[in-house]
């Protein structure tokens, strides 16, 4: 099923973002539809459901690199049109900043994107969304800032590595909240 899903994502977000004017735009609206398709589905908003949020955010990442588009805006775009998807249909969106972030880093490795920089507009993306539906941004952070450090840590100890260091290093990142979500990630 997640297979599946990868793949219908990453054509429908080639189909949506070739010729399009505003990509981000455009890439939102695509993971939106293919979101709410997904908890249509399935029938309701699960934790099972959010495992599904990685499946497309992955998707989007290797959609997006298809057809030649910035993967560092689309890495934030994602993350924040999964986070405003699932607050549309009354999810936790702290999870879904979670999924999200751990979709874009599978999808960014799969691609040979650079991982460090992929995760930094991740968890920027998270942050942002957090903020526009009146979420607390810490927490979304934090949420995404493990994310991105498991599913680095499950591709490689240097992938793992390359993704705190960018995360640490990274000024537009509250720096104690990554810090205090990179001890609590490796419990």
């Amino acid at each position: 099923m997640v297979d599946k899903i990868v793949k219908e994502t990453t054509d429908a977000i080639v189909a949506a973002i070739q010729g399009a004017d505003n990509v981000i735009s455009a890439l939102r609206t695509a993971i939106k539809n293919q979101f709410v398709g997904t908890v249509k589905d399935i029938g309701d908003i699960s934790t099972a459901t959010l495992d599904e949020v990685s499946a497309i955010a992955a998707g989007a990442i290797k959609g997006a690199h298809q057809v030649g588009t910035s993967i560092l805006d689309v890495a934030g775009g994602t993350v924040n049109a999964a986070v405003h998807s699932v607050s549309e249909i009354g999810g936790n969106v702290i999870a879904a900043a979670q999924k999200a972030t751990v979709g874009v880093i599978q999808g960014a490795s799969a691609i040979g994107a650079d991982l460090g920089s992929t995760a930094v507009a991740a968890v920027e993306g998270a942050i942002k969304a957090a903020g526009e539906i009146g979420a607390d941004t810490a927490e979304a952070a934090s949420s995404a800032v493990q994310g991105a450090v498991k599913a680095a840590n499950q591709i490689g100890s240097e992938a793992g590595s390359a993704v705190k260091k960018a995360l640490l290093s990274a000024a537009s990142l509250p720096k104690d909240v990554v810090e205090k979500a990179i001890k609590g990630s490796s419990k």
